[in-house]
């Protein structure tokens, strides 16, 4: 952005009204509220995360080195006025709002998260205080609103945004990369810098209808506060009071596992990445978000894509610790997903199809380790319905669920339409489930046991932390 830009945007930051200074968060809604405001999102437990930008030109390549990402920019010390020239290069004429959309709900994913800027400070969508977007590239279409109208069309679907705070681009930010030798610091004002921020902000959340989370990332470098963090939260929430907020608004996350060290951060839930605890938190929401291959931006040399039995297995672990599963796809500069991700995202689909009734809507397991796979479960008239995501079927037949003391009412299989109720009996504190002998799904069969009462299982020590397989 040049000295121009800036000028343009500041006649726009008369309009941003003042928030005030920022108080507990508890102070914003009641508990009743802050819950119905999240209810929507805690039922989903599946999104689509989309990493798109420049970034997608170079594809991973730079110099003869394959492994660049989404940070091509940084980690490749490429100058901002090469960088730039990425501009004329990016023309996704295949783009399709509508085949996005449908992808990830045939996948059963309930949102989806876009970023409207990443750490290059590019944007995806017609911002009025900023050159640098999609309208200064030969597309010259805005993404966002495209999206925004293939979701309301599709319905079942929520458009959220990705937003980062870091900003490589702007003259602003602080700090420079400190191999930007020939950007001087001498005259940024990064106060200035955040009036543009929130001037972005504002017209994402007031452009594009209802949104359903606004994303934040980029917040550890030393300029950001905790203070800044609250005082964006307030922002935000006024400008649309249901939307909800990940918790990279403030400054007190700890590291790749995501969670706030302050309890009263800013932020209405944590944010693991890479990684899925190794039990639920309690009184907490939080999200997992998750790769298909090494990259999050494309990358054209990466095929490490994750097997679908090991996606869907961490679908049922995450849900099963009360969790969401935010996964991710990096779109290429054409405008398409790459077909491993398609055909991931159509196999996860088929599993969601007679399985997400096991995922939506549940809480999370009753118990603290289950040899053979994972569990959700929900409340139901008289007592409660516990979905068994079995990963190793019993050679012998015999599902041994331990430790639990409610009365069996009924148990059957997910996948049959009939539910022809399978045998149930107890063997001291434990129910013995017979099984038929074929698994119905090799990556993850689900047994439905509805029980009589209130949940009542014996204590089991915390397990530690290990990969799903």
């Amino acid at each position: 952005m040049n000295r121009t830009s800036i000028r343009r945007w500041t006649c726009a930051l008369a309009l941003l009204a003042a928030l005030g200074s920022p108080s507990l968060f508890a102070q914003l809604e009641t508990r009743a509220a802050h819950d119905a405001r999240l209810q929507w999102w805690r039922d989903a437990r599946f999104g689509l995360f989309i990493h798109w930008g420049l970034y997608a030109v170079p594809a991973g390549e730079w110099n003869g080195k394959t492994n660049y990402g989404e940070w091509i920019r940084n980690n490749a010390h490429i100058p901002l006025p090469v960088y730039d020239k990425f501009l004329s290069q990016f023309n996704p004429v295949k783009f399709n709002a509508d085949e996005w959309v449908r992808m990830a709900k045939a996948a059963g994913m309930k949102y989806i998260v876009i970023t409207s800027k990443h750490h290059d400070g590019f944007a995806l969508f017609n911002s009025q205080v900023s050159d640098f977007d999609v309208m200064a590239t030969p597309f010259k279409r805005d993404i966002l609103k495209e999206l925004a109208e293939a979701c309301r069309k599709a319905g079942g679907i929520r458009l959220c945004f990705y937003h980062s705070i870091m900003d490589w681009h702007h003259p602003d930010y602080l700090p420079r990369r400190d191999w930007e030798t020939d950007r001087p610091a001498a005259g940024a004002n990064f106060d200035r810098y955040i009036q543009y921020m929130k001037a972005q902000l504002k017209e994402l959340i007031t452009s594009y209808g209802p949104l359903g989370v606004l994303w934040f990332d980029g917040e550890w470098e030393n300029t950001w506060t905790e203070a800044y963090g609250r005082d964006l939260y307030r922002y935000v929430r006024g400008l649309q009071p249901d939307i909800i907020i990940n918790n990279r608004v403030g400054a007190s996350r700890s590291g790749m596992e995501g969670f706030s060290q302050d309890k009263e951060s800013a932020g209405d839930f944590g944010t693991p990445e890479q990684t899925i605890p190794a039990t639920g938190v309690p009184g907490l929401d939080w999200e997992t978000c998750m790769t298909m291959n090494d990259n999050w931006g494309y990358n054209s040399r990466d095929k490490a894509f994750k097997p679908v039995r090991t996606m869907l297995r961490m679908l049922a672990d995450i849900a099963s610790k009360g969790g969401n599963y935010l996964l991710n796809v990096g779109p290429t500069a054409e405008g398409v997903f790459p077909p491993e991700s398609v055909e991931r995202l159509r196999e996860i689909g088929a599993w969601m199809a007679v399985n997400g009734e096991s995922i939506y809507g549940t809480q999370s397991s009753p118990f603290k380790k289950l040899d053979w796979g994972r569990s959700t479960q929900k409340a139901i008239e008289g007592g409660a319905r516990l979905y068994l995501h079995v990963f190793d079927w019993p050679a012998d037949g015999r599902l041994v669920v331990p430790g639990i003391f409610n009365a069996p009412k009924k148990a059957y299989l997910l996948s049959d339409a009939k539910k022809s109720a399978l045998s149930v009996a107890r063997q001291e504190d434990s129910l013995i489930i017979s099984l038929p002998a074929a698994a119905p799904d090799a990556n993850d069969s689900v047994v439905v046991l509805d029980v009589a009462g209130k949940i009542d299982v014996a204590k089991q020590p915390v397990p530690d932390a290990a990969l799903v397989r």
